[in-house]
């Protein structure tokens, strides 16, 4: 498969690098050719500007002004989302790029704003890889908008037809050096099953 695997985490040194590594490590065992888009390290700017919202129900302009990143998109039949959990969300840097690539003409037709119709079906795939500092029980009393956001909403733009999976890693701030161990190594299992 085709795998564009967005990562988003701004240090280097951080237990998410290690877990990038993992995953990584499984695709490759896959043999899957894999996009690693690292937002922080490309610069991503997640701010959407005046102008990008006054082109954003365009789908012409709206695919323009987001070309690059969205020619990686439409080139992938897969999509990995890796990120922490931030305030019960994913981090700004993400969201901005979701509000960038799930526009007008580039995984939706707004043509008919009353029937909004799904254009990313060559998606396959979706997986989210999260970590939260808080555990699951107060991720729930949130509703835990991460794994909605991977679960429910991303799927809807394939068509419904995207196998998903998520993997997640609760209350990670107190978590013992086992627990990131048997959570890494089951990463990689999983991906190298992908």
């Amino acid at each position: 498969m085709r795998v564009l695997y967005v990562y988003c985490h701004p240090l280097a040194d951080s237990f998410h690098s290690a877990i990038r590594g993992e995953a990584l490590a499984g695709l490759a065992e896959a043999g899957h050719t894999v996009d690693l888009l690292d937002l922080y390290a490309e610069g991503f700017d997640p701010v959407l500007s005046v102008q990008g919202r006054r082109d954003y129900h365009d789908p012409v302009r709206n695919r323009r002004n987001n070309e690059a990143y969205m020619a990686r998109l439409m080139a992938a039949n897969a999509l990995i989302v890796q990120f922490p959990t931030w305030s019960f969300g994913p981090p700004a840097m993400l969201k901005g790029w979701f509000d960038r690539m799930f526009g007008p003409g580039i995984a939706l037709d707004l043509s008919d704003p009353g029937h909004a119709r799904p254009m990313l079906q060559h998606i396959e795939r979706i997986t989210g890889i999260a970590t939260y500092g808080r555990p699951r029980w107060q991720a729930i009393g949130m509703a835990d908008p991460p794994r909605k956001i991977i679960k429910r909403y991303l799927p809807w733009f394939t068509g419904g037809k995207a196998r998903v999976r998520y993997y997640a890693l609760y209350h990670m701030n107190v978590a013992t050096a086992e627990k990131r161990s048997r959570f890494l190594a089951r990463l990689r299992r999983e991906m190298s099953r992908f």
